[in-house]
């Protein structure tokens, strides 16, 4: 029987591929400040804008490729059951063929209803207008997990981490809640890769195995080593 790894994504690995972080730039994300973007509250006050900003990390999105990173996870499907659980909301995961991903904050390429979030829908090209509509009638959103909204795949990545024979952490600084928190339900038994330039406080005790390098590096050495040690 095959072993579980769960792995937890951040930005670190999609910003390696082109797409920029808020957090790179002291709380600003291509030059907005994430409140007047990415809240309930900005989009009460400036739809407009949101959905602009939004139309453009799509557009974004849609114009890059994945990374050696990406590659090393979906090739672990060969030997392991896999699940990438990432903060991340491009689709660079699938792209590279990873086939079981649980998206914490949501995902750039889809689009949900004001009105009941669970119409939700693939977004045919990169725009969203003011005025399209679901089928009940209501402005559509960016299907996004904003600041300051609860995070609805929370309990089931937990359940995921938990039954996780090795877990991964690759391309986040584990400052971001709740999904850093997932590090404190792993095991101490359980062996823990953490992939990043910069290794986390956090990411210490029994069990870990630190790689401090990017995760387009990184990961391809670790799916080199859980193979050889693991499969």
């Amino acid at each position: 029987m095959k072993k579980k790894i769960a792995i937890l994504t951040g930005a670190g690995i999609s910003a390696e591929s082109g797409l920029k972080t808020f957090r790179d730039s002291g709380g600003l994300w291509e030059g907005h400040d994430v409140t007047k973007v990415a809240t309930p509250e900005a989009w009460r006050k400036d739809r407009a804008l949101v959905l602009e900003f939004y139309n453009q990390r799509r557009k974004q999105a849609l114009s890059v490729v994945p990374n050696p990173g990406h590659f090393a996870l979906a090739e672990l499907e060969e030997h392991f059951n896999v699940v990438v659980i990432t903060q991340n909301i491009d689709a660079l995961h699938e792209k590279a063929g990873s086939t079981n991903v649980l998206h914490l904050h949501g995902e750039i390429s889809k689009v949900r209803s004001t009105l009941d979030p669970e119409l939700i829908y693939e977004l045919d090209g990169w725009e969203l207008k003011e005025g399209d509509k679901c089928a009940k009638g209501s402005q559509l959103r960016p299907h996004i997990v904003w600041f300051g909204e609860p995070v609805p795949m929370m309990e089931p990545a937990m359940q995921e981490a938990l039954s996780a024979d090795i877990f991964l952490v690759a391309g986040t600084s584990l400052v971001v809640y709740p999904a850093a928190g997932l590090l404190d339900f792993i095991s101490s038994e359980v062996p823990k890769f953490v992939i990043d330039p910069k290794i986390p406080d956090t990411a210490n005790g029994n069990n870990f195995y630190l790689y401090e390098e990017p995760a387009s590096t990184g990961l391809p050495k670790v799916k080199e080593h859980l193979i050889k040690h693991y499969a």
